[in-house]
């Protein structure tokens, strides 16, 4: 199956996969604080849990889609999950928190936390973000938001008027800027255009309590 086309380039296959592994985690993380990457990662088959204390994003759509997932079991089966896409034109990101937990055998659990933007002067900021989100809770306040449902002669979502986002029929909103204030989600996949990491913090460890709630 075709992966999706979003802002003219196929997702997943940007330059970094983040997936269940030690190695291959602290190599996104290095890159990442350097700003030197564009940001594309996600957990082969699980869900990973991502806060913050105040997200600011411009050009903001939401609609829905569908992620393919390739668990870890049966030789990488390809299952297909509903998510809510969330873009942003840009972001910022203040106190922001990610989280992955990964059962590795014979050590057991394994998890993956990491921190940026705590400083307040120096966020976390994100260029053409999109979060594959399989369910949040926070404080929204949108600013001149259209929500309704696409029909063949206007397309909500991302603002390339030239690429059919959602299908005729399905259900989407977009606004100009929108702010998220406490937010705690699960997400399935996040890709960027640039994602810079201000303060970036990344442990690796075995305690539940590291996960960022």
């Amino acid at each position: 199956m075709e992966s999706p086309v979003r802002g003219g380039t196929r997702w997943k296959r940007f330059a970094v996969v983040m997936v269940p592994s030690v190695a291959a985690a602290a190599c996104v993380g290095i890159g990442l604080a350097q700003g030197a990457l564009a940001a594309s990662f996600s957990v082969s088959g699980q869900q990973f849990k991502v806060t913050a204390g105040h997200l600011h994003g411009e050009g903001f759509a939401q609609y829905g889609g569908m992620d393919t997932v390739y668990t870890s079991t049966e030789g990488g089966k390809q299952t297909q999950v509903p998510v809510a896409i969330s873009s942003f034109d840009d972001a910022t990101i203040t106190k922001m928190c990610q989280s992955v937990k990964t059962e590795i055998p014979v050590v057991g659990a394994i998890y993956l936390r990491l921190e940026a933007g705590n400083d307040a002067k120096n966020p976390v900021e994100a260029e053409n973000l999109y979060i594959d989100v399989a369910q949040l809770d926070a404080d929204a306040e949108f600013k001149n938001i259209d929500i309704g449902v696409a029909v063949k002669d206007k397309t909500l979502g991302p603002p390339n008027k030239d690429e059919k986002t959602t299908r005729p029929g399905g259900f989407a909103q977009q606004a100009e800027t929108a702010d998220l204030y406490g937010v705690k989600q699960t997400a399935w996949a996040t890709t960027a255009g640039t994602f810079k990491l201000s303060g970036l913090s990344m442990r690796l460890g075995a305690n539940p309590k590291m996960e960022c709630y």
